[in-house]
């Protein structure tokens, strides 16, 4: 009874897809669904409305009110559009920037956002062709915009497509903004409300003249430039993954100073197919496979890599083995910032009023590393919006130095506010020219960090369950763990629970503290004895259930790394199978 009920509902929900506002494409792959004897595709398709999480509006692309296609961008535009002649009422102008990646239909996507403004007399700045995402959050500032829209799926396969809205800080939107923009778009009753036909007089084309800007910006993060000098013949390995970062990484790393970049031709080549991977992801071995063989044929000395929209950041360095090996996201956060704040303290440039952020997920490594060096450090929720948020909630008082996540996004600037790979492409590069001119190696330098601050291993687990029926599945896992949490990981006492739902901190005694945070999140974390940490959270962008695990060993010499390694990796086992997963 609960099914028919279901197909009643969505078969409702689709029939009004047949009307002619819709184009005859999309009606017809809609009587398909609807006619098929298994209406499994008709339910995935609308049995919900997309909504925005913590990277905007993302799905599937295909037919139906729970897919990317024209009619939920053109919903979720026009909504916006309304929102922000609401909001901004008594500006003269009210302007947006638009920008897109390479995957399939997202120029289609960025143009009729484009016109959907410009037809609600909103001012556009259009990107000429694909842009890094971060270019986009700059492209807001830089033209003093009220809003920003970007049509990417970041680094998810190909089959995806997003909508990341940002606001007038450059920052992806949050509260009170996101529902506030969700009730405007649910106000739409009809496609007839959709405002498709642009102004062109409204529609500014923006080219190369704003990359240059953007380049010379990032330029400036340089700390070492005399170092780079010495080394600028370093081996740097470049893949973009088929994607926005093809042309302005190698133009940055190029501005910094250094001249042997070589790149890896079958990736070189823009492509919404992404056809040398399974998954466009720099996180992912596979995707960095036709890069280590580059390295390993040219005796590279560095491999650099960004995901399709240039936000994320992957890099590869060479073990005591001499393998190429992936940093993971922590690793690769953590380097950044301890090159950037030893720096700073080299320079003199430490006054006591620097601040970093990172994730609740994220290492607690860097909170030992921002203690030691008299630089304040604050937690925020998984998502760049809300890194951005505590850089504006502290701008006038403290200086931002950096921040990152786990998951392999770092932003060092203020002129952006979100994620940039451009950046963290080019302080990479000359983080491993500083260490060159120390005498070590990346990995010698890495060692050298954990001998200072202790090892650290983290280990994170995405357990996938797709459409409806693995919503609700992760939504019983969740309870599990809220309801049943366990009492020991890995042999050590659970001595401090954090459920960001209630913002509740429940010590082993019984003692609760109230977390200071400026929302509420279906996040669970569990801290032992011995300084473990393990995180679960459902994605807000993804049909999945996410599991951070970080587990911390002394380590006295730089010699211990392997031995250290290998005993975490055996605890982060351990944790897994109390965990079940």
């Amino acid at each position: 009874m609960e099914n028919d009920q279901l197909i009643k509902e969505v078969t409702a929900k689709a029939q009004v897809w047949l009307g002619d506002g819709y184009d005859a494409e999309t009606r017809a792959e809609v009587q398909r669904m609807l006619d098929a004897d298994d209406k499994t595709d008709l339910i995935e398709c609308f049995y919900r409305d997309l909504e925005f999480g913590t990277g905007g509006l993302r799905g599937i692309m295909g037919a139906g009110t729970n897919r990317m296609n024209i009619y939920t961008v053109g919903a979720a535009t026009q909504g916006l559009a309304n929102y922000l002649k609401e909001a901004f009422k008594d500006l003269p102008e009210i302007s947006v920037a638009v920008g897109h990646d390479v995957r399939n239909n997202s120029r289609k996507f960025a143009e009729i956002v484009a016109d959907i403004f410009s037809a609600n007399g909103i001012k556009v700045y259009l990107f000429d062709s694909f842009r890094p995402t971060p270019e986009l959050s700059f492209a807001v500032r830089h033209f003093g915009c009220q809003s920003g829209v970007n049509i990417t799926a970041s680094h998810n396969p190909k089959i995806y497509n997003g909508y990341k809205a940002y606001w007038e800080d450059g920052a992806q939107i949050i509260a009170p903004h996101d529902t506030n923009i969700i009730d405007h778009v649910n106000r739409i009753k009809s496609v007839d409300e959709i405002k498709f036909d642009g102004d062109k007089s409204k529609i500014q084309i923006v080219g190369p003249e704003v990359d240059k800007i953007y380049l010379e910006k990032i330029k400036e993060l340089s700390l070492s430039p005399d170092v780079i000098e010495r080394h600028k013949d370093l081996k740097i390995v470049y893949t973009p993954i088929h994607g926005t970062g093809v042309d302005l990484i190698p133009a940055s790393l190029k501005n910094y100073g250094f001249e042997n970049i070589i790149h890896v031709p079958e990736q070189d080549v823009p492509s919404g197919d992404f056809p040398t991977v399974e998954s466009p992801n720099p996180e992912v071995p596979s995707a960095m496979a036709l890069a280590i063989a580059k390295a390993k044929e040219v005796g590279a000395d560095l491999v650099l890599a960004s995901d399709p929209d240039a936000d994320r950041v992957g890099c590869v360095i060479r073990d005591n083995n001499g393998e190429y090996v992936l940093l993971n996201g922590n690793q690769i956060c953590m380097i950044l910032l301890n090159y950037i704040i030893t720096r700073n303290r080299e320079l003199g440039l430490i006054k006591g009023n620097e601040f970093v952020v990172k994730t609740i997920v994220t290492t607690e490594l860097i909170k030992d590393i921002c203690e030691a060096n008299n630089v304040r450090m604050f937690d925020c929720y998984t998502g760049f919006k809300w890194i951005a948020a505590v850089m504006r909630d502290n701008e006038d008082v403290l200086r931002y130095i950096g921040g990152g996540e786990e998951s392999y996004g770092f932003l060092a600037e203020t002129f952006v506010r979100d994620k940039d790979a451009v950046s963290a492409c080019s302080l990479l590069a000359e983080t491993c020219a500083w260490a060159k001119d120390k005498g070590l190696d990346f990995q010698a330098m890495l060692a050298e960090i954990y001998k200072t601050y202790g090892f650290s291993l983290e280990v994170g687990v995405s357990v996938v369950r797709p459409g409806k029926s693995g919503a609700e599945e992760i939504q019983a896992l969740m309870k599990q763990y809220r309801e049943n949490p366990p009492k020991t990981l890995a042999g050590s006492p659970v001595v401090l629970v954090k459920d960001y739902l209630s913002l509740n901190a429940t010590h082993a005694d019984g003692g609760v503290d109230k977390l200071d945070f400026p929302t509420t999140s279906n996040v669970l974390q569990y801290f032992t004895e011995d300084g473990s940490k393990v995180s679960v959270r459902p994605s807000g962008t993804e049909p999945k259930i996410k599991f951070y695990m970080e587990v911390r060993i002394p380590m006295a010499s730089a010699d211990d790394y392997d031995a250290c390694k290998a005993a975490a990796a055996a605890k982060v086992e351990a944790i897994k199978k109390d965990l079940s997963i």
